[in-house]
């Protein structure tokens, strides 16, 4: 045989090549043939398709059969499709325990192992599919930071449950131990909640996290607009699937990459749906994270601006009683997104993993007229549910580089109190289930933001207690670290600097007056600047709290929670108060 024959054809543009063509690369073709590739196979675009599928977590548990209808479109559109795994975090199982510390880590670990595994296989585009909290930012930081042309797949949510007649998700559970620890709930009721909150497979069913961010996803263009919102245990969710193989090989063929997509107008888009939907707060950390990795100049205070001239027109869970599948039942994504475009408030012009504009898109869906979209849910853009966003930057002499808060009960909210002071989760958990919270108290939750926890945990267990022990309006909470998208109330999080850095946060005292003023966006303390500064002084900087392993490593390595926490080093700046 000649050299020619071993040349199989492939694109010159592909790096695949790197590994299938001409006679020096015998070995490698070897291997692929081992796994049952053929000669076809080697000539067509490698189509990596990372899957995160896990028996740890419903979000997760299905995604093999979501990424298989995937690889086969893949297949069959003429790529060479290749699984390879990544790790996930069940954040529902490990909230409110020192687990819940890996939940932001694994977002760092999911996009690192998909740049490594691309990068040292030579593929050329990818499918990355998500389930649970964590999978979706990281996966969408690797497609961003490896720049490959790349389809972004959500595995879809959870049903919601039904107990007595009502739809019930996992929220109402932790929701639950905080009702059943002050007596209102016998252990009968917080049984049958259990029981019956998650009846399969999909990722928790309100706009918390997971959805939220595959929300985003359409917003940012990364996936198509409509794949966010189909069930995940329904048929439209594997056609989903199929349709992101599909695009997979003509994304490559095209040569779409995410920077072709990604703009500035794409995240203030992203922002806008997720102020509209009462999305979750980490969507704030995510963007900011993503807009790093995509060199898009983004600032934490771009979300409040964008709040305030966006309203809030769904009312979904957390702040409703409404979950994904009844967005979906009226058209999904899109039909918010369409209100926004007509209302000016989004931009129409923005590219999408198609290679068309959103408003190209959304003229090719086959949605309902706007006219006959009459859910009790989503709102007119001039009569809507709150004239501003949900989501709400707050500032001042305790939170110098800005908190988030997502507004789900009063927009108006004004909150002095005195601080009870707690230095982790656990101590002030332990104090609301022992029934000593007191309406006016501000809980004060430190050392638990990126570099203190480390890991920034979220605390859904905590504010759902307080929630359910019937403080939702008279207790507000504040912390360094994060919530949960089901978390509802004042809850202030992602307070910067955080305590760990010399953060204002850290230098508070059992008793110090704290004021949270949602209409002025601010957080203070009523503390002289002079007594900060003696106390500052005083102040010496904790010990991390592990010396070793992977803990160890990404507390050393993370930064700012106000530039979205990230640990990539081509990030980092003297913005993250390492």
């Amino acid at each position: 045989m000649s050299s020619d024959e071993f040349d199989y054809g492939k694109d010159e543009r592909l790096r695949s090549r790197e590994v299938t063509e001409g006679p020096d690369k015998a070995p490698h073709r070897a291997m692929f043939r081992a796994m049952g590739f053929d000669g076809e196979d080697l000539s067509s675009p490698m189509i990596g398709v990372p899957n995160p599928a896990a028996d740890i977590t419903p979000c997760n548990v299905h995604l093999d059969d979501v990424a298989e209808s995937a690889l086969d479109a893949a297949d069959e559109a003429g790529g060479m499709p290749i699984e390879f795994g990544t790790i996930t975090i069940s954040d529902a199982i490990s909230m409110g325990t020192e687990g819940m510390k890996a939940s932001l880590i694994s977002r760092e670990l999911i996009a690192d192992s998909v740049e490594l595994v691309t990068f040292g296989e030579r593929i050329d585009g990818l499918v990355t599919v998500a389930g649970c909290d964590k999978n979706l930012p990281g996966m969408m930081m690797a497609a961003i930071r490896t720049d490959l042309p790349s389809v972004f797949l959500y595995g879809g949510s959870i049903m919601p449950g039904q107990h007595e007649g009502r739809d019930v998700t996992v929220v109402n559970v932790f929701e639950g131990v905080g009702t059943y620890a002050a007596g209102e709930m016998d252990a009968d009721e917080l049984d049958g909640l259990e029981r019956n909150a998650c009846p399969g497979a999909g990722s928790c069913g309100g706009m918390y996290t997971a959805n939220t961010m595959a929300s985003l996803s359409e917003a940012l263009g990364l996936a198509p607009l409509g794949s966010a919102s189909p069930p995940a245990e329904d048929e439209e969710r594997y056609e989903v699937a199929r349709r992101a193989g599909e695009l997979a090989v003509e994304v490559v063929e095209e040569d779409r990459r995410p920077s072709d997509i990604l703009t500035r107008e794409s995240f203030e888009n992203a922002i806008a749906l997720q102020t509209a939907v009462g999305g979750s707060t980490n969507g704030v950390l995510h963007l900011l994270a993503l807009a790093r990795e995509a060199g898009v100049d983004l600032d934490i205070e771009d979300f409040d601006e964008i709040s305030r001239r966006t309203p809030k027109i769904a009312d979904l869970a957390p702040g409703g009683d409404r979950v994904m599948n009844d967005l979906h039942e009226i058209g999904g994504v899109p039909i918010v997104i369409r209100r926004l475009l007509d209302a000016d408030l989004f931009h129409g012009d923005a590219m999408t993993v198609t290679g068309r504009t959103v408003a190209e898109e959304l003229d090719r869906l086959d949605l309902p007229a706007d006219d006959d979209v009459s859910a009790d849910f989503l709102y007119p853009v001039d009569d809507p549910k709150e004239v501003e966003g949900a989501i709400k930057i707050l500032s001042g002499n305790l939170a110098p580089d800005g908190a988030v808060l997502k507004v789900t009960g009063d927009d108006e909210f004004y909150h002095q109190g005195p601080a009870r002071i707690f230095e982790d989760e656990e101590a002030a958990m332990e104090y609301v289930q022992e029934g000593h919270i007191e309406s006016g108290d501000v809980i004060v939750i430190r050392n638990e933001g990126p570099k203190g926890g480390p890991g920034m945990r979220e605390m859904l267990g905590v504010t759902a207690a307080v929630v359910g022990a019937g403080h939702e309006d008279d207790v507000a909470l504040i912390t360094d670290g994060r919530f949960s998208g089901g978390t509802r109330g004042p809850m202030i999080g992602h307070v910067a600097p955080e305590a760990f850095v010399g953060g204002p946060i850290g230098l508070l005292e059992d008793g110090d007056e704290i004021t949270v003023d949602i209409p002025d966006r601010t957080l203070d303390v009523d503390v002289e600047e002079d007594e900060l500064a003696t106390r500052r002084e005083e102040w010496d900087q904790p010990d991390p709290a592990y010396d070793n392993g992977v803990l160890a490593k990404f507390g050393r390595d993370f930064g700012s929670a106000s530039n979205g926490a990230v640990t990539n080093p081509g990030l980092k700046s003297d913005l993250d108060g390492a």
